[in-house]
């Protein structure tokens, strides 16, 4: 170190020592062995191993996660400037690999991919809308809103407002309160209309699922439709209808879209409206297992694609087997339903299903099925959602699409 720094410290093992240098940005509580100076809860501490100071981070002692990495330079000095450039990597990163209009709806920030841990921000044309789930970001979002705010008005583009759906749970394991809002008091539509693979969606980004729309599946959209012209098309859990959508447009002859949700079907068929594609799909709100289910049992075999878009079955460890169970089944039966040389498009969006997991269960499913898989594709989440390698808790989306042989 060149120099006294202002910010207590903690002493952390070896194996969190070796885990920071290898890249990865959370310390546990149960790796800090002691302190020196008041540990105050998102506030930001300096990281020791021994004597050797492995980086700076905001702490909290309400968090499993104690410390989240936010610098391994020693020389950065935490103030506007360090989060404009963050902000501003983040920004540049998105307009090289999101052009055109790519770039005017996507994500903008993905936490720890882009080194501003526990923090989301979606782009919706001249709207940002923020998901917090760190303290430390907490204390400081009115220096990184003004930021983010000089960073597009600087490039041209300028946010009229950010919008904060704070009311993900996993807040209150930071100690954080629930909210939602516009930030600064503002009151703008909640309701707005984005533009992706040229269908035209409305958005709600007061109630809608996460910010108000899965943006990480856009490019997944494009290559599940390009294979679509003239089928007959199954879209599984099609929330507010992007997959039916994409496919519909791209020359479907008819698509079937389904979700349990009464609001995400009636969301779907606005959605199908505005693009005058409701003629050529048809909307079931039922639980798609149960269809399955019916559809086996009736060996209906209407269908000569199948797509299985399903929210995370699984969001810890804990319960990694029985999301298993539950992939498999649905895989299972799509298999079987699908005609020889049909096709499926399928995906889980859960870290703790591992593409190692996935593929597990989709060869067992296929073994069982009677059928062999021939891969067309295989993808993940969009660049807009970068995976860091040495952060696996950012690769998170598998998409398959195969042929039924």
């Amino acid at each position: 170190m060149k120099s006294a720094r202002p910010f207590s410290r903690v002493s952390i093992t070896s194996k969190a020592a070796r885990s920071l240098k290898n890249g990865h940005p959370w310390v546990y509580g149960d790796e800090i062995t002691s302190s020196e100076g008041v540990l105050q809860d998102g506030s930001i501490v300096d990281c020791f191993e021994g004597s050797s100071w492995q980086g700076a981070g905001f702490y909290n002692s309400n968090s499993k996660i104690a410390v989240r990495i936010i610098s391994r330079n020693s020389n950065d000095v935490f103030d506007r400037k360090f989060w404009y450039r963050r902000i501003l990597y983040a920004v540049q990163y998105r307009k090289t690999v999101m052009q055109g209009d790519d770039f005017k709806c996507c994500r903008i920030i993905h936490g720890e991919a882009d080194q501003i841990p526990g923090f989301t921000c979606d782009r919706y044309g001249d709207v940002a809308v923020t998901q917090t789930a760190c303290l430390g970001i907490e204390l400081n979002k009115d220096v990184i809103y003004n930021a983010l705010m000089a960073v597009f008005e600087e490039i041209g583009e300028p946010l009229k407002g950010i919008y904060e759906r704070n009311d993900l749970a996993l807040r209150s394991k930071e100690g954080l309160g629930l909210s939602k809002g516009w930030y600064g008091g503002k009151d703008y539509p909640c309701i707005l209309d984005i533009n992706e693979n040229g269908i035209i969606y409305s958005v709600d980004v007061e109630n809608g699922q996460k910010t108000g729309f899965f943006l990480d599946q856009k490019y997944n959209r494009l290559a599940a439709a390009k294979i679509a012209k003239g089928k007959t098309v199954l879209d599984c859990f099609t929330h507010t209808g992007s997959f039916g959508l994409n496919c519909a447009y791209q020359g479907a002859k008819h698509v079937t879209s389904v979700d349990i949700s009464r609001q995400a079907v009636e969301m779907a068929e606005e959605n199908a409206v505005r693009n005058n594609l409701r003629d050529k799909i048809d909307y079931l709100c039922v639980d798609v297992f149960e269809l399955l289910k019916d559809m086996a049992n009736k060996k209906d075999h209407t269908y000569d694609y199948i797509i299985l878009d399903p929210p995370a079955f699984t969001k810890s460890r804990d319960t990694v087997d029985s999301a298993g169970r539950g992939y498999k089944e649905i895989n299972l039966k799509a298999m079987k339903l699908l005609p020889r040389g049909g096709y499926l498009a399928t995906c889980s969006c859960s870290h703790f299903m591992t593409d190692e997991l996935f593929r597990r269960m989709l060869s067992s499913a296929a073994r069982d099925a009677s059928v062999s898989l021939r891969q067309i594709e295989a993808r993940t989440q969009a660049p807009d959602h970068p995976i860091l390698w040495n952060v696996p808790e950012t690769d998170y989306l598998k998409f398959y699409i195969f042929q039924v042989v």
